[in-house]
């Protein structure tokens, strides 16, 4: 099922880009094990639901929808930032496969930490809901839940980031030209960037008065102005690359000679 969707994808130009060849063919084993540990991890997010048996049950696992929505978009983002760099890379050695487990090793990792601190932020925050039991009660148990989510964030996009910076390493193998560069180049620093973002979260809960931890959370609602703002530049700088390569490829006209000097006879 999941090589079919990865072809499909693949069939619709999915990670296409004008200007960037895809090197990336069939589905390997590599990314027929990713897709499958993917596929887990959204089943941990639902596996410790039971069929409700009750109304009272069934609004409850309702509830819950919105936490399984949010999670389940941020595996699949992560998921297809996996597809388009393995489409438009093609690499399989060892240390992609290195790398690789290691962004599913974090994935995995933290899918329980993800579930339970949406849960959390969506029942108490939308809902007005009470805490429910084992929730954290303490300053000092917010800080800590904050710096474990912000550690996954800044793991898994360092690891993203690590694949491309692999891809600018093995430029040359891959004969990646002007363009090509540019595009890898920016998929590094906005993966960079959405570590930061981790950083700034844990920060914040580190240094903040206990009434002010809540600003470690709302500081993931920095993601989209950063992503905005870092896809606008880049674009633009792209969009001018064309040019800038036809600027440098025209031959310079020879200087005038200047006004009131005498050509030699």
């Amino acid at each position: 099922m999941t090589r079919a969707l990865r072809r499909k994808l693949a069939a619709s130009g999915a990670g296409a880009r004008p200007g960037f060849r895809l090197r990336g063919g069939e589905v390997t084993r590599l990314e027929g094990f990713t897709d499958a540990v993917f596929a887990f991890a959204v089943t941990l997010l639902v596996v410790s639901l039971e069929v409700p048996r009750s109304y009272d049950e069934l609004m409850n696992v309702m509830r819950g929808f919105v936490a399984f929505a949010i999670c389940f978009a941020v595996l699949v983002s992560i998921w297809h930032e996996h597809f388009v760099f393995f489409r438009r890379y093609g690499l399989h050695d060892g240390p992609i496969v290195w790398l690789n487990a290691a962004l599913l090793f974090v994935v995995l990792f933290y899918v329980y930490p993800l579930k339970f601190l949406f849960t959390l932020v969506i029942n108490q925050v939308l809902l007005r809901l009470p805490s429910p039991e084992g929730s954290p009660t303490t300053p000092g148990q917010v800080r800590e839940l904050f710096v474990v989510y912000g550690s996954g964030v800044i793991a898994v996009f360092a690891v993203l980031a690590l694949l491309y910076a692999y891809a600018l390493k093995r430029r040359g193998q891959l004969d990646l030209d002007r363009i090509e560069l540019f595009d890898t180049r920016a998929s590094l620093t906005r993966n960079l960037l959405a570590a930061g973002v981790g950083v700034v979260s844990i920060a914040i809960a580190l240094t903040v008065p206990d009434r002010m931890i809540g600003l470690a959370g709302y500081a993931y609602f920095l993601f989209a102005p950063v992503f905005a703002l870092h896809g606008s530049m880049s674009g633009s700088r792209r969009r001018r690359l064309p040019a800038r390569e036809a600027a440098e490829r025209t031959p310079h006209a020879d200087p005038l000679p200047a006004r009131g000097e005498k050509e030699e006879a």
